[in-house]
């Protein structure tokens, strides 16, 4: 039967197939063995699915399938995450359309806003994730601010604060001045820049000057102390003296702590106490005042002199560098190049700020985390990873959690203000009177992190607190899949929550893949306009094009490189693939008009194993070395290696040798057609099975159209295929190579003269070996046909005819073909000499340029190892061309 069209066209039929295996329940976990759990990082409920979503989802989804067609429970469980501080921002520009701030609407007002907009756009991504054949259990998917979830956030937070490991203090934190809010240390993500290190005088009140150096010189109107290390000696003699703060008249002690950098600058360094937090510490520790000199939007408050006031930071830096400079106070300026903190959400620099904030006490929870890993209970891939966790873990420092938002979980805190109570209640319910005295409370403004509810989700989006079937069922997970990016903001942490509140690893492997980047290797990224939205190579070559794509091209611990300038270069061998799979397929499945023979069984009509002809025993080896490989690799987390293993197979031994190799047999021109349509339809079913993980769809319309499979059938409940012993035959392996060189050798020799595919040559197999000879007399119709060979004659030694291409095989066998009544020799001849002198002059020049001692010292390394690579490279093609001119016998 065949009713595949001619050429593969995957947009017809993706999308249907999709609807197909959702309406029938396929998704969710049905399987008989151990549960397989894997959680979906969740995505932003704002966001749109870009190359990190598609190569992050499709490793999910490959291995989720793996494992459903190896008969285990799976779940993969989805979710959205309500991305608080980037959430609020668009709905807040939204607004700004419309001439209006969050203010001007007010709280209640704007979270309804919010949740206006997430109802309207909140299942795009999910609607792009199915594009991609992602086969999540989307009855089951989450969203962090769902009821169940926000009442798990609540319990944590109460429970956490009733052990005393939540607490609020006043701290320096990361101020964004852009979203208004607190970040914790990981969201302030460090960049390197470019700046400027600042040499100020400042004068001694007693005579003479310092030198403090800084990168930030608008900070100066804020120091309340200079610090120097009480072992250096250039400045024994200060401490305890004071300076005059230039532009502010005030005068500021010089004291002595052992935490300053001799190194760094002049070894002297201006403590602001309200914007950095080594100052801070220092001033806790010296009783230096705190002077508060930037406003939440980073302007200059009214602490400062009266000409700098209600600058912003930037414009203030460049008016305080200009007075100092016109009072002779800048000594020099030096170029600096450092890590400044941005917002991981605006990218606006942060500042370091002093504010009362929510803090987790992390120390207590990374203790067994860590432990988890040093005992093996915890797994990286690849391991690298799980040592940055380590070191993550040995130097943690606690969580500020509150954020000065409006939309996210609010604080479950409520404080009374009543005259002599005070009393402050964390919550797990709202409250409306006080606890202690009856009297109003007011619930604190501020928003927990983000952060604070995704990392509960492996057991919150099981019905957590609840001790629900699914929770008992699913939890502990399996694998979390995700980028290295999120390390520290959410898989530690979720590590840390699981044990702390469920007493065991929500997972216990960690695959931390590689990040997609250009061909210059620069991330993927809408500022830098070098993305490529996975939707429009779907559309272009199908989903399958893109998983291959992402899946062959990334190898455990490597980046992803694809080009955004040319997706048909990126996404070619997807697409190809794909191309050659189809054609495989109707030319297989074209030849069977009802099930084949069984291979094996007690069936009267099972095919013998003297049936099989050496073709069929080694596709059927090949075929089993396959699963292997491709098992082992799944199982490793080795995807690219699994690809390429079901690759080799499916286009090389299946498609360009095996189909080739029978198509005597299926066209009745030689006996065995029932033999090598069983065969063929057993290895490519096998071979489907295995490639399904990849490219679901394509493999699961070929699998439908097998003569009696039920109409409902799919690959998506289909068994994996399992190693099968009976199918190993190193002999058949071995001896089908052999007939695969000979042929691959005379293909060889016509590319090399330009011998035209369509006409026959004659060839002659040499070799002193009987088992040679019997093997090569035996499968001579396969050679002559593949090859294009007549006559294919037999030698027990070198024919020495120099006129002939000639190629050695590893195993010695000589395969030679007479050139004489094929090509022009003589024209052939003066090709071959004139391109060898052409090349003989390159390689004198070369030599002559690399025997320059003063070349070969003063360029640089690799230059000069570059071209040496030259000149070898050229001296192969002379000498491979002198032997080409002694074979045909040029010289004579």
């Amino acid at each position: 039967m065949n009713d595949l069209a001619p050429q593969y066209d995957p947009r017809p039929l993706e999308s249907p197939l999709y609807q197909q295996w959702e309406a029938a329940g396929w998704f969710r976990p049905s399987g008989p063995g151990d549960p397989y759990v894997i959680m979906i990082p969740p995505p932003n409920v704002t966001a749109h699915l870009h190359m990190g979503h598609g190569l992050n989802n499709t490793i999910q989804d490959a291995l989720i399938r793996f494992e459903r067609m190896r008969g285990r429970d799976t779940l993969w469980l989805p979710g959205t995450d309500h991305a608080g501080i980037a959430t609020q921002n668009v709905v807040e520009r939204l607004l700004a359309t419309e001439g209006h701030t969050r203010f001007d609407i007010g709280r209640d007002a704007f979270e309804k806003r919010v949740r206006s907009h997430v109802g309207e756009t909140g299942t795009a991504i999910i609607q792009q994730l199915k594009a991609i054949g992602a086969s999540a259990d989307w009855s089951r998917t989450y969203f962090t601010l769902d009821a169940g979830l926000s009442r798990a956030v609540r319990e944590v937070f109460v429970r956490l604060h009733e052990r005393g490991l939540i607490y609020r203090g006043k701290y320096i934190i990361n101020w964004c001045p852009r979203c208004l809010t607190a970040l914790s240390n990981e969201e302030a993500e460090k960049e390197e820049v470019d700046g400027s290190l600042w040499h100020i005088r400042y004068p001694l009140t007693d005579g003479g000057h310092l030198v403090v150096a800084t990168t930030r010189p608008e900070t100066m109107l804020g120091d309340t102390g200079v610090a120097v290390h009480p072992e250096d000696a250039r400045y024994t003699d200060l401490v305890g003296r004071a300076v005059m703060l230039p532009l502010t008249n005030r005068q500021i002690p010089i004291v002595a702590d052992d935490t300053i950098d001799q190194a760094f600058g002049t070894g002297c360094v201006k403590m602001t106490p309200a914007h950095d937090p080594l100052d801070f510490e220092i001033a806790q520790r010296h009783g230096l005042p705190i002077l508060d000199i930037l406003s939440p939007e980073a302007r200059m408050t009214d602490e400062v002199p009266s000409a700098f006031r209600g600058l912003d930071r930037f414009e203030a830096r460049r008016a305080v560098v200009q007075a100092l400079t016109d009072a002779g106070l800048i000594e020099k300026v030096e170029p600096h190049r450092h890590a400044v903190g941005h917002c991981y959400r605006c990218h606006t620099i942060v500042e370091p700020r002093l504010s009362n904030q929510w803090f987790v006490r992390m120390a207590p929870l990374a203790e067994p985390a860590l432990a988890a890993y040093r005992d093996g209970r915890l797994t990286f891939i690849p391991p690298r990873r799980g040592e940055e966790y380590a070191q993550w873990m040995e130097g943690i420092r606690d969580w500020c959690i509150s954020r000065q938002l409006w939309w996210g979980h609010r604080i479950p805190v409520f404080y009374c203000d009543a005259p002599g109570c005070g009393k402050v209640s964390a919550s797990r319910d709202d409250i409306t009177s006080c606890p202690n005295c009856g009297g109003a409370v007011r619930q604190d403004e501020d928003v927990l992190d983000t952060w604070f509810s995704s990392w509960l989700v492996p057991f919150s989006s099981l019905g957590w607190p609840d001790a629900t079937p699914d929770l008992q069922r699913y939890y502990p997970g399996n694998t979390l899949v995700t980028a290295p990016e999120i390390l520290f903001f959410w898989v530690a942490r979720m590590i840390m929550a699981g044990i702390e509140f469920m007493g065991e690893l929500p997972f216990t492997t960690v695959y931390l893949h590689g990040t997609v980047r250009d061909t210059q290797h620069r991330k993927m990224s809408k500022s830098l306009g070098n993305g490529i939205d996975p939707l429009e190579v779907v559309d272009r070559f199908g989903a399958d094009a893109l998983r291959y794509t992402v899946l062959a091209g990334t190898a455990v611990g490597t980046d992803l490189i694809l080009d955004p300038q040319d997706l048909d270069l990126s996404f070619a061998a997807g697409r190809n693939f794909a191309n050659k799979l189809w054609n495989a397929g109707r030319f297989l499945l074209g030849h069977l008009d009802a099930a084949p023979r069984p291979l094996v069984g007690p069936e009267p009509t099972a095919i013998a194993p003297e049936e099989l002809q050496l073709a069929d025993r080694w596709i059927l080896a090949r075929c089993d070395e396959m699963v292997r490989e491709a098992t082992s690799a799944f199982e490793r987390f080795r995807l690219n290696d699994a690809a390429a293993s079901v690759y080799r197979f499916i286009w090389s031994d299946l498609a360009d040798w095996y189909i080739e190799q029978i198509k005597p047999r299926l066209y009745g021109d030689q006996p065995g057609g029932d033999v090598a349509r069983a065969v063929g339809a057993q290895t490519f079913d096998v071979a489907l099975r295995v490639l399904h993980p990849i490219m679901p769809f394509i493999t699961d319309v070929l699998w439908k159209r097998f003569p009696g499979r039920h109409p409902d059938a799919s690959l998506m409940t289909a068994a994996w295929p399992a190693p099968d012993d009976r199918a190993q035959h190193p002999t058949a392996v071995e001896d089908f190579r052999l007939v695969q060189d000979v042929v691959s050798a005379v293909r060889s020799i016509r590319a090399e003269y330009g011998i035209p595919l369509g006409k026959a040559v004659p060839a002659t197999v040499a070799s002193d070996r009987q088992a040679v000879r019997d093997l090569i007399q035996a499968e001579q119709s396969t050679i002559r046909r593949l090859a294009r060979v007549e006559p294919l004659g037999w030698s027990d030694q070198d024919v020495g005819d120099k006129a002939a291409g000639t190629s050695v095989l590893p195993d010695g066998t000589a395969v030679l073909v007479p050139l004489g009544d094929l090509i022009d020799i003589g024209r052939e001849c003066e090709r071959l000499g004139s391109e060898a002198d052409r090349l003989t002059g390159l390689v004198r020049a070369q030599e002559t340029k690399l025997s320059n001692d003063a070349f070969v010292t003063r360029a640089p390394a690799e230059i000069v190892a570059r071209e040496r690579a030259k000149l070898a490279g050229w001296q192969e093609q002379v000498a491979l061309l002198r032997q080409k001119q002694e074979r045909l016998d040029c010289a004579s």
